[in-house]
């Protein structure tokens, strides 16, 4: 089992950025993908970003293309996501999941959650 814990969240003006972490516990981090969701207010849970077991392969919602930048280290036990260029409409939850069956752009009813780290965003 591995326990996710998200910080890093805040309020940023658009065209700001912002950089989550995802510290991760147990000593099996690099078993696991990770990735990051997110949440806004009366919508569904979306997928933004995946990176591989060992950080060689990454995935991005095509919304966030060019301007948010997924990593890891395992040394750290730790996910990041860099978020450039911010716009209001991305104001939610976001929220990291460790994947143990690799990486994904749905969730999976096994996935591992954080608690989630509010990004605000002001127009």
């Amino acid at each position: 089992q591995v326990q996710l814990v998200e910080s890093g969240g805040g309020l940023v003006q658009a065209g700001g950025s912002l950089r989550l972490s995802c510290a991760a516990s147990g000593r099996t981090f690099s078993t696991y993908a990770m990735g990051w969701f997110r949440q806004a207010p009366g919508k569904e849970r979306e997928f933004v970003a995946t990176i591989g077991r060992s950080a060689s392969s990454t995935y991005y919602a095509d919304s966030v293309k060019g301007r948010f930048t997924i990593s890891r280290d395992s040394a750290k036990n730790t996910a990041y996501l860099q978020m450039n260029s911010l716009k209001a409409e991305e104001t939610a939850v976001y929220y990291c999941a460790a994947a143990r069956r690799g990486m994904s752009t749905t969730e999976r009813q096994d996935d591992y959650w954080g608690q989630g780290a509010q990004v605000t965003v002001s127009s």
